[in-house]
């Protein structure tokens, strides 16, 4: 018998965790997997702010594609279209002409992007905080607003250059927003221009509280600490316009700002819609507790999905209810997947996913955070403590914990890195510049 052709689209958490496990449990003779991504490496997105801030090297927050799943072929490109009808992909290279990919099984995992708003000025002005490239961006985009803010001698300068808005109160907006803010208080001690009053940290959120994730004492109690360290918080707010970088937002008030930070959430990847794999109403792929695709009540066999582009009933949960779009279920997701395409291999049935969230922590910068979990709520130190320990556990690979574990300890004993490294992102500007035009 040949081979069983596993196809994995995406390598993200759900992905790369499910790749790996495969190729793990499953021998040669019995399948081949195939993992296309665009990008060489997956992202562990909780690190993402403490990359931003300094703590950990952005290097360290992603991990090689190539290096972890030995046992898996890559494809370097990107997924185009689906026809699951003909069990079929077509893959768009990084250079070169669309290839098809024909395979029995497909592990949908695309993952999820900005779920932007159509609000004049942001496409212009706005960054999201979901790619390693955009934390960086944010981290140089800040340390040089400092620079532009000692600099100047035009005080509307100076108070654009150092307002910071961040729109979205989530666990992604209040970690970015409590990081890059405890950075830029370490790096001011630099700035003998600079008081910490100068700068206007700024949070949108449209609801009337933050961290839904968790119950609303720890919610108030985030923003009373944040509120401690002098932070502007706009509860029931929303954002209405930000065009040539002048933040309008519904409670009436305009903020002149240069950095516009969105993370007000998230959809399901838009690849998706160039597939024949069924949908509900909020275009997420319609799975079985099993992880298997499923059309109204007919599964598609060899189709499976989960992570934050799939519906996958919560057995832990009232009827109707769907897990969250977080990285503890879809990293639960892809090692139950795996082992359900393993039994569907051997002849075997497969099981349905069933985890009681275990619960949340987030970190409010160096030695602050909070904590949510089975029930236990913990603040400060122990709840930043916990925050590192468990993401740590999870992040994949032996040598990205050694070396995330080693940034950790030599933060302890040498102080934060506070350089902008902003020719990164437009490295041929001055090669450029010096370079006589021909003709």
């Amino acid at each position: 018998m040949s081979p069983q052709r596993i196809l994995v689209v995406g390598a993200g958490h759900v992905g790369l965790y499910a790749a790996l496990r495969l190729s793990r449990k499953l021998r040669a003779r019995e399948a081949e997997v195939t993992v296309v991504d665009p990008q060489p490496h997956m992202t562990y997105q909780p690190f993402l702010p403490e990359a931003s801030a300094g703590n950990i090297s952005p290097r360290h927050s992603v991990v090689p594609l190539r290096r972890e799943l030995k046992r898996c072929k890559i494809v370097s490109g990107a997924v185009t279209r689906i026809e699951h009808s003909r069990k079929t992909a077509t893959v768009q290279p990084i250079i070169g002409p669309p290839l098809e990919i024909e395979y029995d099984q497909i592990i949908v995992a695309p993952g999820s992007v900005s779920r932007t708003l159509p609000i004049p000025g942001l496409r212009e002005h706005g960054i999201g905080f979901k790619t390693i490239g955009e934390a960086i961006f944010l981290r140089n985009h800040v340390l040089d607003r400092l620079d532009v803010g000692a600099a100047t001698t035009d005080p509307g300068t100076r108070r654009r250059a150092l307002t910071f808005v961040f729109v979205g109160g989530g666990y992604a907006g209040i970690e970015a927003l409590a990081e890059m803010e405890d950075m830029a208080r370490d790096a001011l001690k630099y700035y003998p221009e600079l008081t910490v009053a100068d700068m206007h940290w700024v949070l949108v959120e449209a609801t009337q509280r933050v961290l839904p994730e968790v119950d609303r004492d720890m919610g108030a109690y985030t923003v009373q600490q944040l509120l401690k360290r002098g932070l502007d918080i706009r509860l029931d707010t929303r954002l209405e316009s930000c065009v040539d970088g002048v933040v309008k937002l519904s409670d009436g008030d305009s903020l002149p700002s240069d950095t516009i930070v969105w993370t007000a959430g998230v959809k399901p990847a838009p690849m998706l819609d160039d597939t024949d794999l069924p949908r509900d109403d909020k275009r997420r792929v319609t799975c079985l507790p099993t992880l298997q695709v499923v059309d109204g009540d007919k599964v598609l066999e060899g189709a499976w999905s989960a992570g934050d582009c799939a519906a996958v009933p919560d057995l832990t949960g009232p009827p109707g209810t769907y897990c969250s779009p977080s990285a503890q279920h879809a990293v639960r997701q892809a090692v139950r997947m795996a082992d359900n395409i393993r039994a569907v291999i051997r002849g075997k049935e497969p099981v349905p996913y069933k985890h009681k969230h275990a619960g949340s922590v987030a970190s409010l910068g160096l030695h602050k955070g909070v904590a949510q979990v089975y029930g236990v709520k913990l603040k400060g130190p122990i709840a930043w403590f916990m925050h590192r320990t468990y993401h740590v556990s999870r992040i994949p690979s032996f040598n990205r914990k050694v070396r995330v574990v080693i940034d950790w300890t030599l933060a302890f004993f040498l102080r934060r890195e506070v350089v902008a490294l902003g020719q990164l992102h437009d490295p041929r500007e001055e090669f450029t510049e010096v370079t006589p035009r021909v003709g």
